[in-house]
């Protein structure tokens, strides 16, 4: 799919990727960028227009597909996530949490906007995915649970949008230097060599990016070394 003259939405675009997500799919020249939060007003990118959108509100998901027909491509960015462990105490409850809005709000965005995209010639959905889809540690253990079944989630979506001829992208990452990684001394990669990286696969007609080396390394070894699984993100 071509970014020039395509009418994209972006969720979480008020920070971080979803921010550079934006700022990129203007400068591609695509014809309108709808850029959504809880709070539209922190949203301040040139060219874009603000949206209200809670992604874990089906009733805000159906108003934005109802008032916005003309999308081309839905970008599934936003997303939280908690560190802890599996054992912990508030484990479920961080697993909920980040279910509704890792999980949840991309699943019923997608359905919401399957058809308007439809109608539109197919275009292409894009889901934020991460290197948690593979591999998990106790620093992460929840967050990778609902990036595990993301990553399931938008397989299950290609093979459905298919028919309708709908380009469906996983992007897979490591940590990325924004606001959600900040407090975290890891190894990181710019905001921009990621969306880069995307939107040329985009354009390609991938179904797939690894957006940085590490999770390259780690894709490279799911097959020959199974143990892979047994090493942790970070401690």
């Amino acid at each position: 799919m071509k970014l020039k003259n395509a009418v994209v939405l972006v969720t979480g675009a008020n920070r971080g990727l979803g921010q550079e997500f934006a700022r990129q799919a203007v400068a591609a020249g695509a014809r309108k960028v709808y850029a959504a939060a809880r709070n539209p007003a922190s949203i301040n990118i040139p060219g874009v227009i603000p949206l209200q959108l809670d992604v874990t509100n089906p009733v805000d998901i159906a108003r934005v597909a109802q008032d916005h027909p003309d999308i081309t491509l839905l970008i599934n960015n936003a997303g939280i996530a908690e560190t802890g462990g599996i054992l912990s105490p508030e484990a479920d409850q961080m697993l909920q949490r980040q279910m509704e809005v890792n999980v949840f709000g991309p699943l019923r965005l997608s359905q919401a906007f399957a058809p308007v995209l439809a109608a539109n010639g197919g275009g292409a959905v894009i889901n934020v995915l991460s290197i948690a889809s593979w591999i998990t540690g106790p620093l992460l253990a929840t967050y990778s649970v609902t990036k595990s079944a993301a990553w399931s989630m938008t397989n299950a979506l290609r093979q459905e949008l298919q028919a309708q001829q709908t380009q469906v992208l996983g992007l897979h990452v490591g940590f990325i230097d924004t606001d959600l990684t900040k407090d975290l001394e890891v190894p990181k990669v710019s905001p921009s060599s990621v969306v880069e990286a995307t939107f040329a696969g985009l354009e390609q007609g991938a179904h797939q990016v690894l957006a940085d080396d590490v999770t390259r390394q780690v894709h490279g070894a799911l097959s020959g070394y199974p143990d892979i699984y047994l090493l942790p993100i970070a401690h």
